[in-house]
């Protein structure tokens, strides 16, 4: 029998060219599927602790008044009013397994720096100060109606871990006001309490928008928390309005960036002006998406990133957009 010629397999060459250009395509790929992992990853974690955290601040008795002491001078119980607020308040409502206080944040797994949304360097904030200068100073002194905002000096933060891994860093205003909606306020005047989170303690990126973001709970009385996670730039180039007919108002300018793009609320913008220096916002007044009446001639509320103020404003005025994940 005659063999047939021409059948035999694939040259040493011919699978050394096949496999020269399967590692190229992974080493293309791969990195970026690894990135959609992660971040898939991070952003059920991030819900999740959301969560959590909102029900635990809502079993609590009180989330103002810790820190208090009669054996304590006034510089001390300042300094330890956030850890008595984890310790006295929030472990009584949360599994916590570790707490450190400002002098030790890392051993709660807190990084020394993080990267903020425009990708700068940030030492880690360690008091309500660093976190933002409009913590420890009026606004307008000299027209200032928000007699129950008295907090005059520095609050150092505290940390805590999870027992689920991730580690938070407590920012604490034993002074915060309650909620208003028929007048002007300061953010910071209602923030009683601010978390910025890590998912994953010190093993990095330690960027926000990936295993880094924030929580805030508002309002001494009735309170509520958030946790937006902010676009890492505006939503258009202009500003626009609140209301428009021809669908460039905000909220049409966030759906433009996909269908998880929300225009925050009034209560998640102030989140973002207490993390100022995490979102980087640095417009001077942005829209949300609390609306006081319809129309073209009605109200909806806005927030100031310079100074923290937020009022209600005629839904024709332009203002910018920030969109948001929730």
């Amino acid at each position: 029998m005659e063999l047939t010629k021409g059948l035999g397999g694939f040259t040493l060459a011919e699978v050394l060219i096949t496999l020269t250009i399967i590692g190229i395509v992974a080493a293309i790929t791969l990195p970026s599927l690894l990135v959609n992992v992660n971040d898939k990853a991070w952003n059920a974690q991030r819900k999740a602790l959301y969560a959590r955290m909102s029900q635990a601040i809502g079993e609590m008795d009180s989330i103002s008044g810790y820190g208090s002491s009669n054996n304590e001078t006034e510089q001390q119980i300042i300094d330890g009013a956030a850890e008595a607020f984890i310790i006295d308040g929030l472990s009584k409502v949360y599994r916590i397994q570790n707490i450190c206080n400002s002098n030790n944040l890392s051993a709660c797994g807190i990084p020394s720096s993080i990267i903020a949304l425009n990708g700068t360097n940030l030492d880690f904030p360690k008091s309500l100060k660093e976190l933002n200068p409009y913590f420890t100073q009026y606004p307008n002194p000299d027209n200032y109606s928000e007699d129950d905002y008295k907090l005059t000096s520095d609050v150092k933060a505290a940390a805590f871990e999870t027992v689920n891994g991730e580690s938070v860093a407590l920012f604490y205003n034993p002074n915060c006001g309650s909620n208003v909606t028929n007048t002007w306020s300061y953010a910071q005047t209602k923030t009683c309490v601010n978390m910025i989170y890590d998912l994953n303690g010190l093993k990095g990126p330690n960027e926000v928008g990936k295993d880094v973001g924030f929580i805030t709970v508002l309002y001494r009385t009735n309170s509520v928390v958030v946790a937006p996670m902010p676009f890492s730039s505006d939503a258009s180039t202009t500003s626009v309005t609140s209301y428009s007919e021809d669908g460039t108002d905000a909220s049409s300018v966030c759906a433009k960036q996909g269908e998880d793009a929300k225009l925050p609320d009034r209560d998640e913008l102030a989140s973002m002006f207490v993390n100022r220096s995490l979102t980087d916002m640095t417009s001077s007044y942005y829209w949300s998406s609390s609306v006081i009446s319809s129309g073209k001639n009605g109200l909806a509320w806005e927030q100031c990133m310079i100074n923290g103020f937020r009022g209600r404003y005629g839904r024709s005025n332009k203002f910018s957009v920030r969109c948001i994940k929730r």
